[in-house]
C-alpha cells in the first residue's frame, strides 16, 4: 500500500514544480487542488505500513511517476505529444532490449510464442504508445499541474476493478476517498470567473 501511497502524491509534486518547469508559479488553486485529490487517492489506497526498504521503494516509484511527466514538459512545446511518446518509447525499448539480452541472452527471443508477441504487441501499441500520446496531449494542453490531478484518477479505478473482478465492496473510507478526489478534481478543472 505504500507504494499506492507514492503514486498519489504525483498531483502534489506536478502542481508545485510543473509550472516551475513551464516557466511561470505554482497557482494557489492548482496546488489546493492537487493536494485534495492527493488526500483522496490516499484515502482510498488506504495507509498501510512499511519499513526503511518499503520507503525507500515508495520514494523512487514517486520520483519515477512525477519524472515520467516532468521530464517531458521542457520538451513538449518543442517536440509535441507524439513526438516525445516516439522518444520516450524508442529509448525505452533500446534499453529493456538490452537488459534482456544481458539478462536472458539472444538466443531467448526464439523462445516467444504467438500469445507471447501477441501480448508484446498490446502492450507496445495499447498500453504503452496510445497512453503515452494521450497523457502528452493533456499535459501539454491543459499544463503539467491541471494534467497531474487526473493521476488521483488511478487508485479509485483500481478500487472499481477491484469489485468489478469480484473483490470486495469499498468501505465507508474508501468512499469518501472517492469523493474527496472527485472534489479536487472540479476544484482544479472548474472554469475559472473572469476577473
Amino acid at each position: 500500500m505504500v507504494l499506492g501511497v507514492a503514486v498519489a502524491g504525483v498531483p502534489l509534486l506536478l502542481a508545485l514544480i510543473g509550472p516551475l518547469l513551464e516557466r511561470r508559479r505554482p497557482g494557489p488553486r492548482a496546488v489546493a487542488a492537487a493536494a485534495v485529490v492527493t488526500g483522496g487517492a490516499v484515502l482510498v489506497q488506504g495507509f498501510g505500513r512499511s519499513d526503511a526498504t518499503g520507503l525507500a521503494w515508495a520514494l523512487l516509484v514517486l520520483a519515477c511517476e512525477a519524472g515520467f511527466t516532468l521530464l517531458a514538459v521542457p520538451v513538449l512545446a518543442r517536440h509535441g505529444a507524439w513526438g516525445v511518446s516516439v522518444h520516450a518509447t524508442w529509448l525505452a525499448a533500446l534499453g529493456f532490449g538490452a537488459l534482456a539480452v544481458l539478462v536472458d541472452g539472444p538466443s531467448a527471443v526464439l523462445a516467444l510464442t504467438a500469445a507471447d508477441l501477441l501480448a508484446v504487441a498490446h502492450l507496445a501499441v495499447g498500453v504503452t504508445a496510445v497512453a503515452f500520446v494521450l497523457w502528452y496531449s493533456a499535459v501539454r494542453r491543459l499544463g503539467a499541474a491541471r494534467a497531474g490531478l487526473l493521476t488521483g484518477v488511478a487508485p479509485v479505478a483500481a478500487a472499481a476493478c477491484g469489485v468489478l473482478l469480484g473483490g470486495p465492496a469499498p468501505g465507508a473510507v474508501v468512499w469518501a476517498g472517492v469523493a474527496v478526489v472527485a472534489g479536487g478534481l472540479v476544484l482544479g478543472h472548474a472554469p475559472r470567473s473572469p476577473r
